[in-house]
């Protein structure tokens, strides 16, 4: 077990591990080391990140060899996979270690990381970030924490490293909570953003002028432009990978139907996400606009 922190005050310069390296987390991981951390690394395929980084053959190892864990995995099933058993991380963490939890997941899975934690004297938080491989890259991602304020202190050097601002959103599972409104929102207003265009088109308007007007006007916020610029140009690399947004805001419809929260606008989007995703899982998000547009103009 390594020694690179206390347990109880914040994280020293030590060893940190990733549980999921792809292209957020290993964004993250540079301003980590840029910070002055060590990195390792796990992912199922051995891959990731930018050549740089160890990587280590399960998710144990990594704990074993981190004093503080950052898992960023893709979903539910990917987080119990790296986190439980005998090669998971939990099994090789030890008492007053640090558990952060950036997966977007179902606030479930978060509370059961979080318990799980508890009893082998992990601390946990859910720590979901706001942001795309643009603000990861910048180190400028929001980080929405669920957990003790004295745990988000011992994260925040981590948290100051990759992100413009942490928000301690509250217990454990709030973290997720937060993250599931603010992408239900983004993935609704984008669909009200595409289905706009395409009446537009559909309606005979010039499309440079139609995509030069929504850049003008303030009710389309700079996330959604940036997805316009995109979708101008039809370059659907991915920052927020369909599959992913879709995969939240199906999230989002469970808990708040367990909630008897009235999500109409989000389940009407979730369908229009769920068709991009069938064309296209692995192009950004935004690719919805090509779905539509193709719709209205093919004869």
């Amino acid at each position: 077990m390594s020694d690179d922190n206390d347990g109880k005050g914040t994280v020293e310069k030590g060893t940190v591990g990733f549980i999921g390296f792809g292209a957020m987390a290993s964004r993250m991981g540079r301003h980590v080391r840029e910070a002055g951390y060590r990195i390792v690394a796990y992912t199922p395929s051995g891959k990731g990140g930018d050549g740089t980084t160890p990587f280590l053959p399960t998710p144990r190892a990594v704990a074993e060899a981190a004093g503080t864990v950052i898992a960023c995995v893709p979903d539910d099933e990917a987080l119990a996979a790296s986190m439980y058993g005998e090669s998971g991380a939990l099994a090789g963490m030890g008492a007053g270690t640090l558990l952060i939890n950036a997966s977007s997941v179902s606030p479930e899975a978060a509370l059961a990381l979080a318990d799980a934690g508890a009893h082998r004297d992990v601390a946990v938080l859910d720590a979901p970030v706001s942001g795309s491989t643009p603000e990861a890259d910048a180190g400028a991602l929001v980080i929405m924490v669920g957990g003790t304020a004295a745990d988000v202190a011992r994260a925040q050097p981590i948290f100051d490293a990759i992100g413009k601002a942490t928000i301690h959103a509250g217990p454990s599972g709030s973290g997720a909570k937060l993250k599931l409104v603010v992408n239900g929102i983004m993935g609704a207003t984008l669909a009200a953003v595409a289905e706009g265009v395409a009446y537009g088109l559909a309606a005979g308007l010039d499309r440079d002028m139609l995509f030069d007007t929504l850049d003008s006007v303030a009710v389309i916020s700079p996330h959604h432009k940036r997805k316009l610029k995109a979708a101008r140009a039809g370059d659907f690399t991915p920052q927020f990978p369909t599959r992913l947004m879709q995969k939240d805001m199906r999230l989002l419809l469970t808990d708040a139907a367990r909630l008897a929260a009235p999500a109409v606008t989000v389940a009407a989007a979730t369908q229009l996400l769920s068709l991009t995703r069938r064309a296209d899982a692995d192009a950004d998000y935004s690719a919805l606009f090509a779905v539509l547009e193709q719709i209205v103009t093919s004869p």
